[in-house]
């Protein structure tokens, strides 16, 4: 999450930092006192079902066969099955019957795995419901444990090479968030607790320790602290009142709908209102960084900006970043959709109803929802930057007892300018070298 925008910023007045540790410290408590109230004690434990065995193999050969005809199919339908058939040889690696071969089908229908020899398979015993003593074998999907390991491995070495300590603690502040996420979120939901309280706390919680470890702890991460929580909350109130007046139910997925058969005690619209404060937070927080370096990167080019002229320039390039993160948003959700938006399109229904459905709605309102916590940021953090990186402007010379001096732009005389602009270039008349190359110690500065 975020990005590293900074360089070492020149030491904050402590009047300034005083008065963000007061802001900051009491946000955080608060933040930590929410997250103790809301902290699941109950959260109900997944129930034990009687799952098949599961075992590691790996194919030994394939042997494919024609598919015999099916012995009695509706009229219309092709008399053979769906393929593809015959055997695979599997070497079982664990379980009862650890070191032997054995023989299963070729996997065939949707989503079926296509195995060649060498791949790495999971297996499933299957029990025959007539005679217990009879079991067999079907392979059921790839492992893919070794494959995630290495992709994790060069997941990390990457940022680490290039980010180097800071890629450590980046790191480390995604390994905070799913633990935040796993411990306090998911579970918090699950026991019953307001969807969109846990969503905001655990938001926030996850935005303090990830802001703080990768950035270090400054002014300029405690000013993106504060617009990117000032925007969670505002990302927030926006999203209840944008599913309120779509009528929203949080039953727009057939995951939703899936969730609410298994438990019937989660509230499926704030659910919604979480995933939105939770997507929200990992752009949010690259937006606040941004912008809080930007204003910092502006004073360290030209220390007498004021700090009208810090915001507006700043400002500036916050409307770059969000003219292409607006577009990351909704190819995010897009990309997510995509299976449910390609089955779109086949609908016969007319456009109208189509988009005014509860699933387009709800990527909609996801969208626009988020976007528009994204455009607060920009002028919220941005203010606070400006204020913050200005405040101890005249502290360096109250110190001295002399004010700061301001140095002015030199002023250019008009007729001098003009004269300049209009006289033609001339032709180097300098003596060569004998090497036939001009004097090297000639300046090449031109008349102004």
């Amino acid at each position: 999450m975020g990005a590293d925008h900074t360089r070492s910023a020149p030491p904050t007045p402590p009047r300034v930092r005083r008065i963000l540790v007061v802001t900051v410290v009491p946000l955080f408590l608060a933040t930590l006192v929410a997250a103790i109230v809301l902290w699941p004690r109950d959260a109900p434990r997944p129930e034990a079902t009687d799952d098949a065995p599961r075992y590691h193999g790996t194919v030994t050969r394939v042997v494919s066969e024609p598919c015999p005809p099916n012995p009695v199919v509706p009229e219309g339908t092709p008399t053979t099955a769906a393929g593809p058939c015959g055997t695979v040889t599997v070497r079982v690696q664990t379980g009862p019957d650890a070191g032997q071969d054995v023989q299963t089908p070729i996997p065939a229908g949707p989503g079926a795995p296509r195995v060649d020899v060498g791949d790495d398979i999971i297996l499933v015993s299957l029990v025959d419901p007539e005679d217990p003593s009879v079991s067999t074998y079907n392979i059921a999907e790839h492992q893919r444990g070794k494959p995630l390991v290495w992709l994790a491995v060069l997941f990390a070495a990457a940022i680490v090479a290039f980010g180097r300590l800071r890629g450590l603690a980046a790191l480390g502040g995604l390994a905070a968030s799913f633990a935040i996420l796993l411990t306090f979120v998911l579970p918090g939901i699950s026991a019953g607790q307001p969807p969109l309280a846990v969503a905001i706390v655990g938001a926030s919680l996850i935005m303090f320790v990830v802001l703080y470890l990768t950035h270090g702890i400054s002014a300029q991460t405690s000013v993106a602290v504060l617009g990117t929580l000032a925007s969670l909350v505002l990302t927030g109130l926006l999203g209840l009142a944008a599913t309120g007046a779509t009528h929203l139910t949080g039953f727009g997925s057939e995951d939703a709908t899936t969730l609410s058969m298994f438990r019937g005690d989660v509230d499926l619209h704030g659910l919604l209102l979480a995933g939105i404060i939770i997507g929200s937070l990992g752009v949010l927080d690259d937006v606040t960084v941004t912008q809080a370096a930007a204003v910092n990167e502006l004073r360290h080019a030209n220390p007498n900006l004021s700090r009208r002229e810090l915001y507006r320039a700043a400002t500036r390039v916050g409307r770059a970043h969000i003219a292409s993160v607006v577009n990351t948003i909704v190819l995010a959700y897009a990309g997510a959709s995509l299976p449910l938006l390609l089955l779109l399109t086949a609908d016969s229904r007319a456009l109208g109803q189509i988009v005014t459905s509860e699933f387009l709605t709800t990527e909609i309102v996801r969208s626009v929802v988020a976007t528009l916590g994204l455009i607060a940021a920009v002028p919220l953090t941005t203010a606070l930057a400006a204020v913050v990186t200005t405040a101890g402007r005249g502290e360096a010379g109250a110190r001295t007892g002399e004010p700061t001096p301001l140095v002015p732009r030199p002023a250019t005389d008009r007729a001098e300018a003009l004269r300049a602009l209009s006289t033609p270039p001339t032709r180097n008349t300098s003596p060569a070298t004998p090497s036939g190359w001009p004097d090297p110690d000639r300046s090449t500065d031109t008349t102004w």
